[in-house]
């Protein structure tokens, strides 16, 4: 397969990103923090194609990005009060909220009872999730690389195996986001990332 950067500035970049994934096909695009890969949140076969571009583990499920905080009740059901909290807060940000998965979301995506969800600070990357509707994504690189910060770095790890990369530049955060079990009596950090726990708790506890 023939790997093409387009730049997001183009005017037809949604548009061509939305016909590869309508196709079947994965798109890797700039986020806030590291470039993604990704499909539509209910694409199955599109799910698997993650897993197998970036030689992950098929039972680590894929976060779950939305276009904005509306789009939540399409992927999760039994929202935790500590994760709307969080959510109102933190998104769009740097910060992956883990809740109840809604039972439309393929076991591809997830095989678990839970699924992460997050609301990019991103222009271009919130303007294609609304348009899209809720995608699974992850960083675009091969499992345990470095997460890419530029199309570049996109390119020379997953070439060959997704038709599209948009090309935004470097993202501005570097560094994949903190990701909070809300599931849990007591929220729990499973990732470090750029929003402290302290900053979590300081946010639950007004």
């Amino acid at each position: 397969m023939k790997t093409t950067i387009l730049p997001t500035a183009t005017p037809n970049a949604i548009e061509t990103a939305l016909n590869s994934l309508h196709a079947g096909e994965l798109v890797a695009f700039p986020t806030d923090t590291v470039y993604g890969i990704g499909t539509f949140a209910f694409n199955a076969e599109g799910a698997t194609k993650i897993y197998a571009a970036k030689k992950r583990p098929p039972d680590k499920a894929l976060p779950i990005l939305l276009g904005d905080i509306n789009q939540i009740p399409l992927v999760a059901v039994n929202l935790p009060d500590a994760a709307l909290k969080l959510a109102e807060h933190f998104l769009p940000g740097a910060l992956t909220l883990v809740v109840p998965k809604h039972p439309d979301i393929p076991e591809e995506v997830s095989s678990l009872d839970t699924i992460g969800i997050r609301i990019p600070d991103h222009d271009f990357a919130r303007a294609l999730l609304n348009a899209a509707g809720p995608m699974a994504v992850t960083s675009a690189n091969i499992s345990g690389a470095a997460s890419p910060v530029d199309a570049q770095a996109v390119y020379q790890q997953l070439n060959g195996t997704l038709p599209l990369i948009l090309d935004g530049g470097v993202t501005p955060g570097g560094t994949s986001s903190t990701v909070v079990d809300c599931t849990t009596p007591k929220v729990r950090i499973l990732r470090e990332g750029p929003i402290s726990m302290q900053e979590i708790q300081a946010v639950l506890e007004n």
